[in-house]
């Protein structure tokens, strides 16, 4: 039995009440290489476990859809709610991520209320991998020592272990160490010639807009919180300001500061601006941003790896000291939004 403290990203809080995420641990790198890493690029060999409600995990599920990768490396997709990884275990608290059983039966959120929730949604399926029970029980197997439970993991299936499961390193793999096995190849999403730009972007947008919608949502003290509200609104700005200017977040071609940013930008109307107090500010009234949101969305392969029901029952019904009856507000139909006309390629020639 694993003797490491089972943790999430709620125990990321500060003594001033400040949400500070820790980084990820499992960083090794896929490299044709051998000297330098045990994993080579094969197809078939690796296996991606994702959630279509993370937004971190959305990052590696559009970048294997754009570059055409879903023959090379297989997925699953963990149910949207939060459960306890260890039910048998009345002393483990925890909770994460876990799998769909279709022929499960519903069941209510941790505390016992709200729902009931459907055993699977869409593409939740048994993990493929060691028939887990959770995405806990994964890290376990690989001999994790760090104790959080994240998505995505990029697993191989060959050395039955962890290759990475930092977000922001496992889509530049796959943008560019699987192009033998790639249907769109020549998308690159790293460009040599605007890396100074792009490394840029994410700094800042990372801080006060990825990560900045969590500072908002889970401070613990409004000092905090107001610290964080007004970095976010300033960036959000700041983006909007950008949008105007240039087709790109980056520049003039799309780039993963696009992809990361998207992500967030997706789930900002229908859960954060309400579930995480982000209320200064929204895409429906950022014409730029909703314009530019809508071409990424509209990109081939993007809209399938967008599910808002399991993006907002996630939130709304994994953490019930925030929601106690996890009730999923109805919000707008924002999909549907981001599937009307856009018009950046004319403003952006």
């Amino acid at each position: 039995m694993s003797t490491v403290k089972a943790r999430t990203g709620l125990d990321d809080i500060g003594k001033d009440g400040a949400f500070k995420r820790k980084e990820s641990v499992w960083r090794d790198i896929i490299s044709e290489d051998e000297s330098c890493s045990k994993f080579q690029p094969e197809s078939g060999r690796y296996h991606l476990v994702v959630a279509m409600a993370c937004p971190w995990a959305h990052r590696a599920l559009i970048v294997r859809a754009l570059k055409g990768l879903e023959d090379a490396i297989s997925v699953s997709i963990a149910h949207p709610i939060w459960r306890k990884t260890k039910p048998d275990n009345v002393e483990d608290e925890h909770c994460g991520w876990v799998f769909g059983d279709p022929n499960g039966e519903p069941f209510p959120n941790t505390k016992g209320l709200g729902g009931p929730f459907p055993p699977a949604y869409p593409g939740n399926e048994p993990d493929p991998i060691k028939n887990s029970f959770a995405v806990r029980d994964l890290y376990e197997f690989a001999q994790d020592t760090n104790g959080k439970y994240t998505v995505p993991i990029l697993w191989d299936k060959k050395l039955n272990t962890i290759v990475n499961n930092e977000s922001s390193e496992i889509i530049r793999m796959l943008s560019s160490k699987f192009n033998e096995f790639a249907k769109n190849p020549d998308l690159d999403i790293y460009p040599e010639t605007m890396r100074k730009s792009i490394d840029s972007v994410n700094e800042w947008i990372y801080s006060t807009i990825n990560n900045g919608v969590y500072k908002c949502g889970f401070a613990k003290s409004q000092e905090a919180y107001t610290e964080a509200i007004t970095n976010l609104t300033e960036s959000f700005d700041r983006v909007e300001s950008i949008l105007g200017k240039q087709r790109f977040i980056a520049g003039d071609t799309f780039t993963e500061a696009d992809i990361r940013l998207f992500v967030t930008l997706l789930r900002f109307d229908e859960v954060y601006v309400v579930y995480f107090k982000t209320n200064t500010r929204s895409v429906l009234t950022s014409p730029n941003i909703l314009n530019y949101c809508r071409e990424i969305y509209q990109m081939d392969g993007v809209a399938g790896t967008v599910d808002m029901e399991q993006i907002k029952t996630h939130y709304f019904a994994s953490h019930p000291y925030m929601n106690m009856y996890s009730i999923i507000p109805q919000g707008r139909d924002f999909v549907g939004l981001l599937s009307e006309q856009h018009n950046r390629g004319e403003l952006f020639p």
